[in-house]
């Protein structure tokens, strides 16, 4: 590390890059406040000092990045155009290819390392992004807490005694923490929301097709799709910019967009359904998170918006869920060059899927998807959002899945998606917003659900709460002393 880099650290720490976002990460390297080598420095210290109290990355990649960095100032020095996200060092899923690593999927049973770069790690790179590694997931994204036996628990930043959720937890905890200002996830029954909420982010599921996740067709058939995880919501709109659209190879195709979804500025006023009801008879919705719903709509009806309670229809999604989940596990599964390191939990569900989600009943599965999401859907005809919980409740701790097998881990695994996973049935945008903070300190969140391909709604009113409730500069205390940084 530059003597310069150190001294940037730890002795402004009013005025450090990570606490300004993407946004501002990008305007410090552009304008020449910080160069990209010293910005990608200190994110790697970070790592250094964070990685064995959060466990948040499986491979760090750091002197790719360094001579990604040096290779972008060199482009600033000589005056050549610079992308919207020069310099910024950004994290991976470990679902994701990256050239040069191995993509582990969260566990131990993939020994190569990926040729190519996968597109939405293309177009983050075209665009100036500094890839410095990559992050902890779940074996295979299949549970909505960060563990595995591979890598073990990844841990919360604001306690490291509870979990991120899953599968995305390792890029939470690390935007979380600072280490950086966006990580990819990918979403498949709530994998962004899911951390989003357990680690005070805000995460946005996009439509169905609408990032491309090239070179493989789909995520989990029809269920997934692939976003990042930011704490502020411009962050994320201008990365949706970067990463959208899809490819021939994609199964799914969601129209592009007419306008840019950084166009943030105020909106008319709406109408907003509230529904606190689960679709999971086994969650409980507790006080907390009652609470903060209740808080939120206060807010969006202080906002000018019409807010109304509303029981949303929650139609048997399994039948629709569940052999897209099965098949998506085993076709990954697939992949693998070292099957006999797989977890015991995703051999068993594998094999499962070889009796219970043969491709015809995937295909099934697939087309009475579309039928949940037809009758869901009217609820757009008269509401323009809908409001719920994200999580029924508070970060559960860590050990979640310690000593089960896969049936009493879809059991545990069960109420942490009960406001999500129908939202992955059906492919519309969805997002996790933060919503305070429990008396414990404990992140809260509400969870935003828009029609068909209208993330740019979504994204505006999420833009109004967080203008009259901030939350973007509400920092983990303890992780900073950890990081040295006080």
């Amino acid at each position: 590390m530059s003597e310069r880099s150190e001294r940037t650290m730890s002795e402004q720490p009013g005025n450090r890059p990570r606490y300004t976002g993407v946004l501002g990460q990008a305007e410090a390297v552009r304008t020449g406040q910080i160069s990209a080598v010293e910005l990608t420095e200190q994110t790697l210290a970070r790592i250094d000092r964070l990685q064995p109290r959060l466990n948040a990355f499986t491979t760090v990649l750091a002197d790719e990045a360094l001579a990604q960095a040096r290779a972008h100032d060199e482009t600033r020095a000589a005056g050549r155009p610079l992308g919207p996200l020069h310099g910024v060092p950004i994290a991976i899923k470990d679902e994701v290819d990256v050239a040069g690593a191995r993509t582990t999927y969260g566990g131990a049973a993939v020994t190569t390392p990926a040729a190519t770069d996968s597109e939405i790690v293309r177009r983050l790179r075209a665009a100036g992004a500094i890839i410095v590694g990559k992050t902890a997931m779940p074996e295979f994204g299949t549970w909505p807490f960060t563990e595995s036996a591979a890598h073990g628990y990844t841990r919360n930043p604001w306690d490291v005694t509870r979990s991120t959720g899953g599968s995305s937890g390792g890029s939470a905890a690390a935007v979380a923490a600072g280490i950086v200002a966006a990580a990819t996830g990918g979403d498949g029954g709530g994998s962004i929301r899911i951390p989003a909420a357990c680690c005070g982010l805000f995460g946005l599921k996009p439509q169905r097709g609408r990032v491309s996740t090239v070179p493989n067709g789909d995520l989990w058939r029809a269920l997934g799709t692939l976003g990042v995880l930011t704490r502020s919501v411009a962050d994320s709109a201008l990365l949706y910019d970067v990463i959208s659209g899809s490819c021939a190879g994609d199964r799914w195709h969601a129209p592009a967009p007419t306008t840019s979804f950084t166009a943030l500025e105020p909106v008319r006023p709406l109408r907003i359904a509230v529904s606190s009801r689960p679709a999971v008879p086994l969650a409980r919705l507790t006080p907390e998170c009652a609470a903060a719903l209740r808080s939120m709509a206060d807010t969006l009806t202080e906002l000018g918006h019409e807010v109304e309670e509303f029981e949303l229809a929650h139609p048997e999604a399994t039948p629709a869920f569940f052999p897209q989940f099965l098949g998506g596990i085993r076709a990954e599964a697939e992949r693998v060059d070292r099957p006999d390191l797989l977890e015991q939990r995703t051999r068993t569900l594998s094999a499962a899927a070889r009796l219970l989600a043969p491709e015809p009943l995937q295909r099934w599965a697939e087309r009475h998807g579309e039928r949940i999401a037809a009758r869901v859907n009217r609820v757009f005809e008269r509401y323009d959002l809908v409001l719920t919980p994200t999580l029924p409740h508070l970060p559960p701790p860590v050990g979640r899945l310690d000593g089960t097998g896969a049936v009493h881990a879809i059991l545990r695994s069960m109420p942490m998606t009960a406001y999500t996973a129908l939202w992955n049935v059906c492919g519309n945008p969805a997002a996790a917003i933060p919503a305070g903070w429990s008396d414990s300190g404990l992140p809260l969140s509400v969870q935003l659900i828009g029609r068909p391909d209208d993330e740019l709604g979504i994204l505006r009113v999420a833009a109004q709460l967080e203008k009259a409730r901030p939350w973007a500069q509400h920092w983990p205390e303890e992780i900073d002393a950890v990081a040295g940084i006080r």
